[in-house]
Parts: structure tokens; C-alpha cells; sequence
């Protein structure tokens, strides 16, 4: 029996296909030139699925290289010519062996190659049955920043450069050292993966004996970049040049701007450097200043929760609210409100800590706390400049809680953002600022709640079974849900067939199965009844009071409804909303 029929046979045992798919099979074009190629296409076998099977008829054990990071010095061992002419790619070292992934364990020149660079290494190999996707994400990782910035390092320049960095005498020499080419490429490439790579911050990082880059993408943190602790120094100089920052001072911390173009972007770099025990650490915050914003339905609101914001945003006075803790995608909504609002006869006043996004033809203000400009003193002298819709980036304190209602109260639209874990909570903790309930249930309109989770990767999004535990939670909560509500954001909703979805991980996501970020909202209209409520103090009202007099869902019932559309997974709801 040949190769090619034993993995035919092992496909019906394992019962991913059926005697009459494959008959249907074998019609396909593809079966004659690569049978493997008709299975995938036909879309009833799944490639990993696929490639575990073949590795059984080969006798190898399958490996995955989906989210694998491969270390340089591993990676490098074959090169990368020899890696995509003979699809082999050496992803660990253990001990003595050498561990080698092979798309074709029938190309005996590429095991030819292999065994000749292991002996020059002094290594044993040990070969495993990797999928195409897999080499194809580990020969990216040849291109990557690490590869980059180690061509800097190596040069003689650098060498020179990092001697004098640790042996810093005089303000100029640290200068010299932080302009010179080879640390300007470093921190260059840096920001450049990081934008590509659609990071939102960089963190540069002094370890015990080696400085640690790593990337916030989609809200997780993963570590990019492994740097010799010499270069650590000449890094954060480089970082306070170009942000005009005191490059003696490293008792205190430093902000910072940058204006940077990339990939004819306009990025606008946020500099925040603190000093640690011996050295400085650097975040960088990047944001896009020359991408739009993005409208409230690519952000993910939508169903009976959007009709509520939209209605509300007609208003000409009253305060708008949303809430969250840092990182919650409230200043993007903020944002995307502002710039919907934003009209020729509307005068739009803002006051942030720091400016994020610039809105043409707004007035943006940046509060200074340590020269008296603040909030509150800021909110009071913004009122006589005619603003018909006003922004405060954050209500912080009593002074600037009572200023921000009695602008709503005397024909301003206020928008703030307040630090609650949910629209309830805004309540009661504005009326613990001191907030008279009067004034507050007179002014308040509406207060929206959110998280970011992270989207299904579109290009690798597959069907998958949930725990029935999972699966019992789930349906108490839908079960708690007004039919209407689930049915207006999710029209063909059957809750005999619930489907969920995840990332099965591809390049185009680098692995992870995710791309991108949605939020998880929940939007609490402040109606007629909560206003009588609210002004009567009787703030302490539970979720069910609220579902008898608006269709309220919570953040974790938005999130899985959206699980259920397969735009997020189950397992980032429970991990963004904590409930």
C-alpha cells in the first residue's frame, strides 16, 4: 500500500471524510497533481488535521510552529536560502539535538542538507512533519526585527559606540554617542515593526543582564526583542533626543512627543521614561494620527445599545458619560463621538491629559496640574470661550464633577469618561464625589460602559465546541436577554444551534488566531424612571430594575452576542469583562 493510501484510509477512519466525499474528491483538479492540496480545498479536512495524519504514515511526530517564537541564534542555524529550497526550518535546540521541522519527508536532499549542518554543529537531528503555514510563518521570522537590528549590532561602529556608552564622561560624548547611525537604526527599526506590527505601545526594558523590547498588540504583551544590557543606555538617550527630553536627568520621570513618518503615515509618538532602581525604563505610546476615526459600528456597537448613543447624541445639552478602566478604548470612542459631532456651526472645546487625537477644527487643550492648569480651573475659563459641546477627558474629583453638571445644566453637551468597572457604577460613584442627586438626575443622559476584546483573525476563523459548562452559562445568560434585543443584533439567533468561533492562527495574524479589537459595551440609557430614581437616592438599583424598564444587556451579554457572531471568542469575553 502506497504512502498516499494509507493517509486516504487513516482520513475515513478517523472519520474526516466519507467513501462518497472522496469519490467527489478525486474530480477535483488538484487531485491528479497534489492529492493533499484536492483534501484542503475541498474544505473538509483542515491542513493541521491533516498534516497529524500524514506524519502517523511517515512515523515522525507532527509540530506546530503556529505562534511559536523561534529564537535568532536557533532560526539562523539553516540558513535562509537552505530553509526555502528545501522547506526545512530549525526551530529548537535541546541538549545535543537538533530540532527540525520538514514539510516533505520524502525530499531525502533536504535530509541530506540537514544531517550535513547538524554534523558541522556537532548536533543529532531529530526531524518532525510541519504544515506549509508553519514554514511560511517561520520563514517570516528570518525577516523580522530581530534580524535587523542585529546586523546594527554587529557592525564596528556599534561596538565602539557601546564601549563609550557605558563609560559615559561629559553631556557631549552622550550625544555623540546617542546619534550616532547604528543606535538611530536600532530605535528606528523598533518603532517601524511596532507600527507595521500594529502594536499601540513599545516598552523598552532594563533586566538584570539584558534590555527586553516588547509589544502591546491587541491589548496582550508579547516580547519582541531580546538587547545586550550595554546598548540599554545609548537607547533611552537616542529616545530623549529626538523628544527633546534632559538627557542628564535620570532621577525623575520625562513626557515626551515624537513626530515620526512612516510608510507615508504621520505617527505621533507618546514618550513616557521612569526611572527604575538603576536604570530607565521607556514606554511608548504610538498612535495614527493620519487614520480616520473609525465610526461607533467598526468599533462594535450596535443592536438597541448604538440606537441609545445616537439618540442621545442629537441633544444639545445634558452629559454623556462613558466609562471603563485605562485601556478600555474610551478615548477612541471619545474620538469617534467628537469627530460625528463635529460640524461647521458647532464650536467644540476640549480639555485632555495628554491630547491623543487631534480633531480638525476642535479646540484642544492639554491640562498642566504642576502650573495650576487643571481640570477643574481649565473647565471654568472654557466656559466663557462659547463652546457648544465641551470634552473633559477624565472627571477625577469633586470641583470637576460639579463643574461638568452645571455646564450640562446651563446648555452644554458635556462629554467625560469616569474610572467605574461598569454603567451602574457610575451612579453611585458621581454621588460619592458629592454630586447633588438633584443636579445629577437632571443632567446625566446617558452612560456607556466598555472593555476591548480581541477579533477572530477573519483569514483563520473556524467553528469549535465550548465546554457544557461553559455552554450552561451561556444560555443563563441569553435566557436573562429580552428575545428582541438578541434578535435586533443577531437576526437569525436559534437558541437551540448556538455556534462559536476561533482563530485557528495563519500569517496573516502572526499565529495567534486574533487581528484586531472590538469592544464589549453596555450602554445604560438614563430615562425618565432612572432620573426620578437617581434624584430620590435611590441610586443602589439593581440590573433587574433595569431590564423591566429598557432593554439593558450588560458588557458580558454584548460579548456573547458577539461571540456568537463570530467576531470575538468566548475565552476573550471572560477575560475582558471579569464577571
Amino acid at each position: 500500500m502506497s504512502k498516499s493510501e494509507e493517509l486516504i484510509n487513516l482520513l475515513i477512519q478517523n472519520k474526516l471524510i466519507t467513501d462518497e466525499q472522496l469519490i467527489a474528491i478525486k474530480k477535483l483538479p488538484e487531485y491528479g497533481k497534489n492529492s493533499e492540496e484536492a483534501f484542503i480545498k475541498s474544505g473538509l479536512v483542515d491542513a493541521e488535521d491533516l498534516i497529524k495524519l500524514k506524519a502517523k504514515v511517515y512515523n515522525l511526530n507532527y509540530y506546530s510552529l503556529i505562534g511559536v517564537k523561534i529564537p535568532d541564534q536557533v532560526l539562523n542555524l539553516i540558513p535562509v536560502e537552505v530553509a526555502e529550497n528545501y522547506k526545512i526550518v530549525c526551530f529548537e535546540i535541546a541538549q545535543d539535538k537538533m530540532k527540525v521541522g520538514i514539510v516533505d519527508p520524502e525530499n531525502f536532499k533536504a535530509i541530506e542538507a540537514i544531517d550535513f549542518l547538524a554534523k558541522e554543529e556537532n548536533l543529532q537531528p531529530e526531524y518532525f512533519l510541519i504544515s506549509a503555514l508553519s514554514l511560511e510563518i517561520a520563514l517570516k521570522h528570518y525577516k523580522t526585527l530581530g534580524k535587523e537590528v542585529s546586523i546594527a549590532l554587529k557592525t564596528k561602529e556599534e561596538e565602539d559606540v557601546l564601549e563609550r556608552a557605558s563609560k559615559k564622561i561629559n553631556q557631549e560624548e552622550v550625544e555623540e554617542v546617542t546619534k550616532s547611525a547604528p543606535v538611530s537604526k536600532i530605535v528606528s527599526v523598533i518603532i517601524r515593526h511596532a507600527v507595521e506590527g500594529r502594536a499601540s505601545d513599545i516598552h523598552i526594558e532594563p533586566m538584570q543582564t539584558e534590555t527586553r523590547i516588547r509589544y502591546r498588540i491587541d491589548g496582550i504583551l508579547h516580547t519582541s526583542l531580546i538587547l545586550p544590557k550595554s546598548v540599554h543606555r545609548a537607547i533611552v538617550g537616542r529616545i530623549k533626543v529626538l523628544a527633546n527630553l534632559k538627557l542628564d536627568e535620570t532621577r525623575i520621570p520625562q513626557d515626551g512627543r515624537i513626530r515620526v513618518n512612516i510608510n507615508n503615515k504621520e505617527i505621533d509618538l507618546r514618550i513616557s521614561i521612569m526611572p527604575l532602581l538603576d536604570e530607565e525604563k521607556v514606554v511608548v505610546r504610538i498612535l495614527d494620527i493620519t487614520m480616520g476615526a473609525p465610526t461607533l459600528e467598526e468599533l462594535g456597537f450596535m443592536g438597541a445599545g448604538l440606537k441609545v448613543i445616537k439618540k442621545n447624541l442629537v441633544k444639545t445639552d445634558g452629559m454623556f458619560l462613558i466609562t471603563g478602566p485605562t485601556g478600555s478604548g474610551k478615548s477612541t470612542t471619545l474620538f469617534s463621538i467628537l469627530t460625528d459631532l463635529n460640524k461647521e456651526d458647532i464650536n467644540i472645546s476640549t480639555l485632555e491629559d495628554p491630547v491623543e487625537y487631534f480633531v480638525k477644527g476642535a479646540n484642544q487643550s492639554q491640562v498642566k496640574p504642576e502650573i495650576g492648569f487643571t481640570f477643574a480651573s481649565g473647565l471654568r475659563s472654557l466656559l466663557r470661550q462659547d463652546p457648544d459641546i465641551v470634552m473633559v477627558g477624565e472627571i477625577r474629583d469633586n470641583e470637576t464633577a460639579e463643574l461638568g453638571i452645571h455646564a450640562g445644566l446651563t446648555g452644554h453637551f458635556v462629554l467625560s469618561t469616569l474610572h467605574t468597572n461598569d454603567a451602574l457604577g457610575a451612579i453611585p460613584r458621581l454621588l460619592d464625589m458629592a454630586v447633588e442627586p438633584f443636579l445629577l438626575g437632571s443632567t446625566l443622559n446617558i452612560v456607556l460602559a466598555q472593555r476591548l476584546g480581541r477579533k477572530i483573525c477573519e483569514y483563520c476563523k473556524a467553528e469549535y465546541k465550548l465546554p457544557e459548562n461553559i455552554i450552561a452559562e451561556i444560555k443563563k445568560e441569553l435566557t436573562a436577554m429580552p428575545l428582541a434585543t438578541i434578535k435586533e443584533m443577531m437576526p437569525d439567533f436559534d437558541f437551540k444551534k448556538l455556534k462559536f468561533y476561533k482563530g485557528k492562527g495563519c500569517v496573516r495574524c502572526g499565529g495567534v488566531g486574533y487581528k484586531g479589537r472590538i469592544a464589549l459595551v453596555e450602554v445604560l440609557d438614563v430615562n425618565d424612571k432612572i432620573k426620578e430614581m437617581i434624584m430620590s437616592n435611590k441610586a443602589n438599583f439593581t440590573f433587574d430594575d433595569l431590564v423591566k424598564n429598557q432593554n439593558f444587556i450588560t458588557m458580558k451579554q454584548d460579548g456573547i452576542i458577539k461571540a456568537l457572531l463570530g467576531l470575538t471568542t468566548m475565552e476573550e469575553v471572560l477575560r475582558t469583562v471579569h464577571v
